[in-house]
């Protein structure tokens, strides 16, 4: 992202050339507010225990983050470039009255204070021994390092473990994806990927598809090579390319305590470290490049129709009235893009209210399933002593059904916006920034599940049970054998007491379970419930949001292209009354302006060609050991 300084100059030389083109400024000064943040960040993601941090701290070769057998990152930490070394801890502020939820990583700065703490006190605010639960309420923790892995703009994020990857944590970890430019996900080399692991691969995938794998851990098992080699049948499912680098942390922090080169090779770390160079660094470079070159030269293909349009009526003053003629019924087709009777408009209203319809089906859908699932469950055995287990099943199948809905609806939210830009004009019209997929704090609404009793009876319960059903027995049979000269209580009265009173103990029991069983399903029935009436509120609300977005997006660009129009029309018909001596000194002036214009346009699409620009051209030191 080095070269961020000469596309800031051209930005800063379009702004000049816009002139009082409001409408043509605000989009170039979005590009400078995208130019003025260099970073390219890095999820690490991963359940608890694979290693995660001591990755990044080996990557930086520093404790930034802290690691131990009893220790769990249970706040998002951040590893940037800076010098000196120093951390700070971000918290909501007070007086706001806004609570940050644990994925809020990205909520306004206005918003959140930020707290300067002492890099070896960093564990007692982003841990979970060090603070459980996260009472100290902290949004995000920030880590400035001076390294050179880092100064080409690369931001490493420690993410929270996901519990198994089936668990609302999940939401969390997909919540931060679309921001990031790519995902570093890590498992040790202890087993083969599982079946949560892979379902939340192929989650990421769909939102950012930028991602890369770590086999961690191969110090401790010898068995990492057949590991490795099942990983990759099992990421070939997934997507192609998708690159697996088999890694050992410790051996690398001990090859730079040692400076020892071929210590640090073995570690396996420089293949990643080059990955991250040159295609996570540099990819972001070369999309970064992209992005301003279409926003300049979009710039300047608006600006040239004006000049151009006054130009040809100053050269041309006989053929000025067919020019205004074709400019006016270009300008009437532009105007009717502004209309609510466009035919963007309408595939936007009627694709949001499809889409709208389809979101529902789907989260109702898979959450019946569940459902359906769950009571089978229940029908096949006693709900009741294994109801904690069954309850954490629940809310973790909830919650990846969830995810798979926002992902979904975020994949057809974009493909919505592409079908609109279809009704522009033929050059390429920019998407809007969608982020439907964010679903951070998304099932913080819906209720606890109930808890419910576990049926156990205690001895005296039962011994009470079946004595209530003896004594009709004792008392029936010792009647009916008094007929016959005997007492009350006799053997006989006794032994049909004792079965009366065991059958009776089995039907309560039975009852007792079917009681059990019908409760089950109706405390799984209000959680779905639940669950569909607030996520499906949500993801409405989210949806009439991205319809505004996208609404808005489209409005202004064909209000530029509108603009760019009429003022077309306009300086030919105020070339055509022109005199002869002012004729020639604005011909000369235009002309001037169109040279300007026209090196904006080269510089911009040399932007897309220039290989010298990308910071993968630069020699790389991979296989080097890291200084301390």
């Amino acid at each position: 992202m080095t070269e961020s300084g000469p596309m800031t100059t051209l930005v800063e030389q379009a702004m000049a050339l816009a002139g009082d083109r409001n409408d043509l400024r605000r989009r170039l000064e979005n590009t400078l507010t995208r130019l003025s943040d260099p970073s390219v960040r890095v999820m690490v993601v991963g359940e608890f225990k694979q290693g995660k941090s001591q990755l990044i701290n080996a990557l930086v070769n520093a404790p930034v983050c802290p690691v131990d057998d009893d220790i769990a990152t249970s706040v998002p930490t951040v590893v940037r470039q800076g010098d000196p070394a120093s951390a700070v801890v971000l918290v909501p502020v007070q007086h706001s009255g806004a609570s940050a939820t644990e994925g809020e990583t990205n909520a306004p700065e206005s918003r959140l204070e930020r707290h300067p703490v002492h890099l070896d006190q960093l564990a007692e605010y982003v841990s979970e021994k060090g603070n459980p639960g996260n009472k100290k309420n902290i949004v995000a923790a920030e880590v400035a390092l001076p390294r050179k892995l880092l100064a080409g703009g690369l931001t490493i994020v420690d993410s929270p473990g996901v519990g198994g990857l089936g668990s609302t944590h999940t939401l969390t970890t997909l919540t931060a994806l679309p921001s990031a430019h790519a995902m570093v996900f890590v498992s040790d080399a202890s087993q083969e990927y599982t079946e949560p692991e892979m379902r939340f691969l192929r989650q990421a995938m769909r939102i950012s598809p930028n991602v890369l794998c770590v086999l961690s851990k191969t110090d401790l098992y010898p068995s990492w090579r057949q590991i490795a080699e099942l990983d990759q049948r099992h990421l070939a499912g997934v997507g192609p390319d998708i690159p697996l680098f088999p890694v050992s942390s410790e051996l690398r922090l001990h090859a730079a305590r040692l400076q020892d080169p071929e210590l640090n090779t073995e570690s396996g770390f420089p293949a990643l470290i080059a990955h991250l160079r040159n295609n996570i660094v540099g990819g972001a470079a070369r999309i970064q490049r992209r992005s301003v070159s279409n926003d300049l030269l979009s710039v300047s293909e608006n600006l040239r129709l004006a000049l151009q349009s006054e130009l040809e009526a100053l050269e041309n003053p006989a053929g000025t009235p067919q020019m205004i003629a074709g400019l006016n019924a270009a300008k009437e087709d532009a105007d009717s893009l502004r209309k609510r009777s466009a035919r963007w408009q309408i595939t936007l209203n009627d694709g949001i209210g499809d889409l709208i319809a389809d979101m529902e089906y789907d989260l109702r859908d898979r959450l019946r399933r569940i459902q359906r699932e769950a009571e089978i469950a229940i029908d096949q055995g006693d709900p009741g002593p294994a109801w904690e287990q069954f309850t954490q099943w629940l809310e973790q199948s909830t919650a990846a059904a969830v995810s798979d809905t926002f992902v979904w609806t975020s994949e057809r939210s974009q493909w919505l916006a592409a079908q609109v830009a279809e009704h522009f004009s033929e050059e390429v019209v920019a998407l809007p920034a969608l982020k439907v997929a964010d679903t951070g704090g998304v099932l913080d609404p819906v209720a606890d599940i109930q808890h419910m009793e576990d049926g156990r009876l205690g001895p005296m319960q039962k011994i009470l049970i079946g004595m209530r059903g003896s004594y009709g027995g004792v008392l029936m049979f010792g009647l009916l054998t008094g007929i016959f000269g005997m007492a009350l209580i006799n053997p006989l009265s006794v032994g049909a007491g004792l079965m009366l009173g065991r059958k009776a103990y089995r039907e309560d029991k039975e009852a007792r379970l079917k009681q059990r069983q019908s409760e089950a399903k109706v405390l799984v029935r209000k959680h779905v419930d639940d669950v569909v009436f607030q996520v499906g509120k949500q993801l409405k609300d989210r949806l009439r949001m991205v319809q505004r977005a996208t609404r808005d997006h489209f409005t202004e660009i064909a209000e530029e292209h509108h603009r760019s129009l009429t003022e077309s029309v306009a300086a030919a018909q105020k070339a055509a009354a022109t005199y002869a001596v002012e004729r020639d000194m604005r011909i000369k002036e235009i002309r001037n302006q169109l040279k300007a214009v026209d090196a904006l346009a080269k510089a911009a699409q040399q932007l897309h060609q220039d290989p010298h620009a990308s910071p993968e051209a630069a020699p790389t030191k991979s296989s080097a050991v890291p200084a301390g």
